[in-house]
């Protein structure tokens, strides 16, 4: 099988990112994002999604952590897109319920070349250490719209924001998994319009 893998670069007045990202992987990342909650979640991301992931992104985190935290997303986006091509053969939809202790996440995402995004998730604290966690929908928002990916994320509860968001990352991945799963039966491209 041709390999599913895309490298970006992008750079910005704020932020400067290189991105490697394979989907047929074996969970390693190495990551050097300059905003320490952002690299535990991409690493958590890319284990239980059987991904490959490098980032190397300098940002103006002097300011927040809001541009390197948006830009990830972005790049991120891009790089899932373009590594599926096509999307010939891919089971289209995933979808991952996780728990994390007191919480439960549930993600679901159609790679449907329509993006949006559907963030039902109460986040009791403003913030996790340093990190401010409205990002979380910022980083889903631009993730799902370069991507062009249908996601929703659904919190059905808990009470410790670290464990909510660990979950929602965990279960995004795991969807993610399944949906870029190539499919036997699936013959072409998974659409009655004969594209996505």
């Amino acid at each position: 099988m041709e390999s599913r893998r895309a490298f970006i670069e992008r750079n910005t007045g704020e932020t400067q990112i290189k991105l490697d990202f394979s989907v047929d992987g074996e969970g390693i990342s190495d990551l050097k994002t300059g905003v320490p909650f952002m690299s535990h979640m991409l690493d958590l991301f890319t284990k239980h999604g059987h991904f490959n992931l490098t980032v190397d992104a300098t940002g103006d985190i002097e300011v927040d952590d809001h541009h390197t935290t948006e830009d990830i997303g972005i790049c991120l986006g891009y790089a899932l897109k373009e590594a599926l091509g096509d999307k010939k053969g891919i089971k289209r939809y995933g979808s991952a319920f996780v728990p994390m202790d007191e919480a439960l996440a549930q993600v679901v995402v159609d790679l449907s070349n329509r993006p949006h995004l559907e963030f039902r998730a109460e986040l009791p604290s403003q913030k996790v250490g340093t990190f401010d966690t409205e990002l979380v929908h910022e980083f889903l928002w631009k993730l799902a719209l370069e991507a062009r990916m249908n996601l929703h994320v659904i919190v059905h509860y808990g009470q410790n924001t670290h464990h909510i968001i660990e979950a929602i990352f965990k279960a995004l991945a795991r969807a993610l998994d399944e949906a870029t799963t190539i499919d036997s039966r699936v013959k072409g491209i998974p659409s009655t319009k004969g594209m996505l």
